[in-house]
């Protein structure tokens, strides 16, 4: 698998609901389900993508986030996951506010445009960057939203998310321990994955409360 499906694996407890939105062919959803033991259920908008996923067995249907998850009952999963997903949504924040009511956790991975070759990239040609994660031009592009670490980060504060967990990402280039990842991770980073854990409302059974994961910040190279 990607780097990023192994963390984002790494943070799904056993023995959990979950669903991902944009779940491609499957691929987390079926190691998942092998290795976690979890109830798996997947969305995806490319019909090619579905039909994949199906073949392995995978209760996968076709649909589009930001009008099909009205359709999933109110604290139906433990988690949620979005593995560079959100971007390509019409309206991120709603999605993100949908996701709240049916699952406790969010799992959200997203490209950082703020990284420091994509502003090396417009600064020097004056062109939309196009690299090996931000890999199509302007004008064909499925990622509609594109947002740097900062930015999720705030929105994510901003609708009462607690981030429990954040993963800074570069292949390249290790960051410096005497860094601060806050701080470097918006330049340095070329994708950054959150957990996130709603906020306590009105209408959340306290029952469904029930990991207790401490905070941290991890740095993946």
């Amino acid at each position: 698998m990607r780097l990023d499906l192994n963390i984002i694996a790494s943070l799904v407890k056993e023995n959990s609901k979950v669903l991902d939105v944009g779940c491609g062919d499957g691929t987390l959803l079926q190691f998942l389900q092998n290795e976690k033991h979890i109830s798996a259920r997947g969305i995806e908008i490319n019909t090619n993508l579905v039909s994949a996923a199906l073949k392995k067995g995978l209760a996968v249907i076709q649909g589009d986030a930001d009008n099909d998850l009205k359709s999933y009952p109110a604290n139906s999963c433990d988690y949620v996951i979005l593995s560079q997903t959100l971007q390509a949504t019409k309206y991120p924040d709603l999605v993100l506010q949908e996701l709240q009511r049916i699952a406790q956790y969010i799992i959200v991975s997203v490209p950082n445009f703020g990284y420091f070759e994509n502003r090396l990239y417009l600064s020097c040609k004056g062109k939309m960057p196009v690299t090996k994660t931000l890999s199509y031009e302007w004008y064909n592009t499925p990622n509609i939203h594109f947002c740097t670490i900062k930015d999720f980060k705030a929105l994510a504060t901003s609708l009462g998310f607690t981030i429990e967990q954040q993963i800074f990402v570069n292949e390249a280039l290790p960051f410096s321990k005497s860094f601060s990842a806050d701080l470097f991770a918006n330049i340095f980073a070329k994708y950054g994955i959150f957990l996130l854990k709603r906020g306590i409302t009105a209408d959340t059974p306290k029952s469904k409360m029930a990991f207790n994961l401490n905070s941290k910040t991890v740095i993946a190279r």
